[in-house]
């Protein structure tokens, strides 16, 4: 049956019909997704009666197919959804409405986006929600008649299912200021959530763009004041969009083309930059920020951003010299007089197909091969096109005006490919660079190899993963059968890095030349260059982020400048490891009986040590998701994303949109998996009596026995310091002594906190892809680790209670401004993962949580946290540092392993 009604829809719409999980689609009628992939929403203003005069005089005269022409150059320009707007005095605004509404319904290229009606007659907007298929945005409702007659309207918006604009408007007036325009959206807010039932996602805040450069002084803060409340709306309440007239803050320049484009394109920089998600902008007519005339973008910044007094005069001044009749053409053509790379990258750049033909076919007479164009000018266009719009430069409608001119020229280049193929007897091709990924033996982290998985397959790579814990037999067979360009090792844990080192002395054994590519949050390019790299004979580079990746490979890669890039990394990790050695030569290291006398000093018999309210081991798991997501550290989690330090400040005006779209993609990710009980949360505690002896901490099995249950082994700091009072740390200094006669305490825990990955692809679809699997772990992580940091706020004041009137706030909690600390195995104090072994037979911590150590001591599920509690008033966390082949000795001794174990495991 499902064949047939394909059959019959395809032949009803003349489109392919697909089916994915139990629905059909008609491709080419895909919904738009708001939330995710996108830094701006241009909304086409063409088809408002109030923003074109060729638009108004259309519906006057009634040449409605004129009309719908204009809405499909809107979309053919980029824009992804289509304001229209009938409010004309000489037009029956409601007739008008309902008759275009239909005639796009009949237009599959329009109909396929959201239609936002747009009135200020209530009765014209319910008449043309009645004719939308699909989901429909209203524009707008506001407070300005009371609160009654805005839930009255809002209730029947909501009843069509559609998303609402609320503009920043009261029964005091238009909001001008910044406080005057958050009170508002953040009264609009309280009532459309708690009493008329929307969900967030559903409201669309203007909060009223207003000219700016008007010569009257009041006006000069209506931009900035417009950024400002975008950012304090947002991060209040960030599961909201935000949008806006963006033409209003040019009109004072109404005339002046060229510098209304430059101040849609500067304030759109700034506005997109800290939250505003939407826009009604004429989608062919936005200027490039990076290219705007720098005397004129910085004029344009001036006023926008309101830096003087006198910036509106300037920028007057300057708009005198730009005008558009004559000069503007002039400017415009200009970029025809370059080399013909230039113009290809300009093209690209601007969107530009009208030259096209004749550029491609100058570049078939320059060009040896067509694929040298592609692989050419084509790839540096785009690649140019991609950092711009990764910086905020560029915005989505442009974007897609560059895609599409990259597929015109390749659709002009195709025939002439396989032209030349036949005719030289050969059969080249635009060929994908082929990278194997794999995350090491016994290794489970895997997120950063698939963020560098989709930012190759987006530079038109051809990706095999292998996946987690793949052994390098398996990595060096799939290279060889796939014929691979490319190896990435990826891995977290100290012995990942092991394991990374035998596979490059594996790939030297069997010959292997293809390039070795090491990433992963223990890996470094110091480690690289002294431990991996001298084990291959092929070359090796350290990739620190995904975003550099493409550029690596394809130094590689290339045939002219492969051999260069390689020599130069070679001599580079060459000099990086002599500097290594010669710096390692000059550390100067206490013998181990002299760092021991350097401990941390405590007058056990002074200090009152605090009992726990418990010995022994308990489960929990009763804890409140919504209390946890409190101690998230969203830091941590955008530099995760590989968002940059410097960008992390969102009250920073300049900060960057993907920060935006992260954090609301992941909270609106939580809520959703909070909503269908998608995660699996729970920890297991316990408290023993212990002591120290030495460098270890033995736990008893009671309080009356002296029989030892269990010993973690500890490392202690070595390194001579400058200032000889600083003791040389070690964390059984924080357990008194056996010898003192005091009763100690030491704690323990595990925890995990996982969404369920499965349930969320069997629930919906929208998580089910690379973007959506990689914030599921992420988000897992980093609820883990808020986890860990809410459980230790309940030891500390509760369960072992050493601090019951603490009073820190949540910021200085994140900063762990407390007393005690949680030293996580693995961890610079403690960093051999096998001790987790101990704490597992201690604590049994399996059978309570359900959590697995894998052959190499990961925690599987990997979002899954572990370490030991420690009340003692001066504990800190510390590095150890280099350690002597003495105390390696003496501490492989006191595990029971060999020496060589050890050092692996460390």
């Amino acid at each position: 049956h499902i064949e047939a009604i394909c059959h019959a829809l395809e032949g009803i719409f003349s489109r392919q019909v697909k089916k994915k999980d139990n629905c059909l689609y008609l491709s080419g009628l895909e919904s738009l997704c708001v939330s995710d992939e996108s830094n701006f929403i241009n909304i086409g203003e063409r088809t408002n009666v109030a923003g074109s005069r060729m638009f108004a005089r259309l519906i006057k005269e009634k040449k409605y197919d004129e009309a719908v022409k204009i809405a499909q150059n809107q979309i053919n320009n980029g824009a992804t959804i289509i304001d229209i707007n009938m409010d004309e005095a000489m037009i029956d605004s409601q007739e008008a409405m309902v008759h275009f509404l239909h005639l796009l319904a009949s237009e599959p290229d329009i109909a396929r986006v959201p239609i936002m009606i747009d009135s200020s007659d209530f009765s014209v907007i319910e008449s043309g929600l009645k004719c939308l298929q699909g989901k429909g945005i209203v524009n707008s409702i506001s407070l300005k008649e009371g609160e009654e007659k805005f839930i009255e309207q809002a209730l029947t918006v909501k009843r069509y299912g559609a998303a609402v604009v609320i503009m920043a408007f009261d029964e005091r007036g238009q909001a001008e200021t910044v406080d005057r325009k958050v009170d508002i959206c953040r009264r609009s807010h309280d009532i459309l959530v708690n009493q008329v039932g929307y969900e967030p996602e559903n409201i669309i805040f203007d909060p009223n763009i207003f000219a700016v450069a008007t010569g009257i002084k009041e006006h000069n803060r209506y931009a900035i004041d417009f950024i400002e409340a975008v950012r304090t709306i947002k991060e209040e309440f960030p599961h909201c969009s935000i949008s806006g007239g963006i033409s209003n803050v040019s009109f004072s320049f109404r005339g002046n083309n060229t510098v209304r484009e430059a101040i849609h394109s500067v304030f759109l920089y700034h506005a997109v930059n800290v939250g505003l998600n939407m826009g009604i902008v004429n989608a062919g007519q936005l200027a490039i920020y990076e290219e705007i005339d720098e005397k004129l973008k910085n004029a344009v910044e001036n006023v926008v951003m309101n830096t003087s007094d006198t910036a509106a005069d300037e920028l007057l001044e300057i708009a005198e010299n730009v005008r558009d009749s004559g000069k503007k053409k002039r400017v415009d053509d200009e970029w025809r007089k370059s080399e013909l790379s230039e113009r290809i990258k300009h093209a690209l750049l601007k969107g530009i197909t009208d030259y096209l033909s004749e550029d491609v076919n100058e570049a078939l007479d320059t060009f040896s091969h067509p694929v040298d164009i592609i692989e050419g000018p084509l790839m540096d266009g785009m690649n140019a096109v991609g950092d711009l719009f990764g910086e905020g430069k560029m915005f989505l409608p442009q974007v897609v005006k560059s895609a599409r001119v990259m597929k015109e020229a390749v659709a002009i280049l195709t025939p002439e490919i396989e032209k030349a193929n036949r005719e030289g007897g050969g059969d080249r091709e635009h060929r994908q660079i082929k990278v194997v990924l794999a995350t090491v033996k016994g290794d489970v982290h895997d997120i950063g190899k698939n963020i560098l998985g989709i930012v190759l397959k987006c530079n038109n790579c051809k990706i095999v993963d292998l996946g987690t814990m793949v052994p390098s037999a398996k990595i060096l067979e799939a290279t060889r059968e796939e014929n691979a360009d490319v190896i990435g090792l990826s891995g977290l844990i100290t012995p990942s890095l092991k394991e990374m080192v035998r596979i490059a002395s594996e790939m030297s054994k069997e010959n292997f030349s293809v390039p070795l590519l090491i990433g992963g949050a223990t890996t470094s390019e110091i480690h690289t260059a002294v431990k991996i790299a001298p084990n291959y004979n092929g070359a090796t580079v350290y990739v620190p982020d995904a975003s550099r990746s493409i550029a690596i490979i394809n130094n590689l890669l290339n045939s002219e400048k492969s051999t260069d890039f390689k020599l130069k990394i070679k001599q580079h990790y060459n000099d990086l490891k002599t500097k290594h050695d010669e710096k390692h030569k000059k550390i100067k290291l206490f013998s181990l009986a002299d760092a021991e006398k350097k401990s941390v000093k405590t007058n056990w018999k002074q200090d009152k040590v605090p009992v726990p309210s418990f010995l022994g081991t308990r489960k929990f798991t009763d804890f409140s998701v919504n209390e946890i997501i409190k101690y998230i550290n969203w830091k941590m989690f955008l530099r995760a994303w590989e968002i940059s330090p410097a960008a992390e400040n969102l009250k920073n005006i300049s900060a960057t949109e993907q920060i935006n779209t992260l954090l609301k993609d992941a909270k609106n990710l939580l809520d959703y998996a909070i909503k269908n009980d998608f995660i699996d949360i729970n920890a297991v505690v316990s408290f023993f009596r212990a002591a120290s002896k030495g460098n270890d901490i033995v736990v008893f099995s009671d309080m009356q026995s002296d029989e030892i249950k269990g010993r973690f082994h500890f490392l202690r700091q070595q390194q001579e310091k400058s200032n000889l009072s600083v003791p040389c740390y070690c964390l059984s200094d924080y357990i008194a002594p056996l010898s003192s006669g005091i009763v100690d305490y030491i704690g323990g825990f595990a925890l995990t906190a996982e969404l369920s990955e499965k349930s969320f692809s069997a629930d919906s679809a929208k998580y089910d892809s690379d973007y959506g699997k990689i914030m599921i772990k992420l988000v897992s992580d980093r609820l883990a680790e808020g986890f860990a940091e809410y459980l230790h706020l309940r030891v500390r004041r509760k369960l072992w209670g050493y601090a019951p009137g603490e009073e820190i706030s949540d910021k200085e909690i994140l900063r762990a401004a407390y007393r005690g600390i949680r030293p996580a195995i693995g961890y610079p104090s403690y960093p051999d993962h096998s001790e987790k072994q101990i704490l597992w037979d201690l604590m049994n911590v399996e059978k309570n949580t359900g959590i697995t150590l894998t052959e190499n001591y990961m925690m599987m599920p990997s979002s899954s946290v572990c370490g030991l509690y420690f009340s003692h008033p001066k504990s800190k966390y510390f590095s150890l540092g280099k350690l002597s082949d003495e105390q390696i000795s003496d501490y492989a001794k006191r595990k029971g392993l060999s020496v060589e174990d050890a050092r692996k495991f460390l």
